[in-house]
């Protein structure tokens, strides 16, 4: 008499349920980094706001001083113009303010990011200037000046291990 098979074997729902683990060890983790890597996105986007401010006001107001905006809440009559409301992931985006002769750091934007991100401590600094982006520390080679483009350094503050969490060009 031919014995028939009905469902599996014992070893073999061992092995499936061994794949599956192994798998979901390596895939949470990458997984996790995904989610805070869109967190820290969300950041970058809602400092494009800055960024066109920054390089509106400074083409506009060329020789004038320029206040800074603290990140949060009204700005200030001499300042840029631009006004954040916090997130969820994201607590501030601050502008630095711009000499009457632009000065390197000037009109930087500071993105402060609330430890709901999943790494505490995060800051991320965006930096106008002119010429080109020094490959070591991220920042622009000159200051931002009249009739130069202006080009974007990013670079962090923070835990070296904060790197794997943002854009390769702020990776200094």
């Amino acid at each position: 008499m031919k014995n028939v098979q009905k469902g599996f074997t014992l070893i073999e729902l061992m092995i499936v349920v061994a794949i599956i683990s192994i798998l979901a060890a390596i895939a949470i983790p990458q997984y996790q980094n995904y989610t805070i890597r869109a967190k820290v996105s969300e950041g970058i986007v809602l400092a494009d706001a800055a960024k066109l401010a920054v390089s509106e006001t400074v083409a506009s107001n060329i020789g004038r001083e320029i206040g800074a905006y603290g990140g949060t809440g009204d700005t200030d009559v001499n300042s840029f113009g631009y006004e954040f409301t916090a997130t969820d992931n994201v607590g501030s985006i601050g502008v630095a303010a711009v000499a009457a002769t632009p000065e390197a750091g000037d009109g930087q934007i500071t993105v402060t990011y609330n430890d709901a991100v999943g790494v505490a401590g995060l800051v991320l600094h965006l930096t106008p200037g002119s010429g080109t982006i020094d490959t070591t520390t991220g920042l622009p080679t000159g200051p931002m000046a009249a009739s130069q483009p202006i080009v974007w350094g990013c670079d962090i503050s923070g835990e070296p291990t904060h790197l794997k969490y943002v854009p390769s060009n702020c990776r200094h």
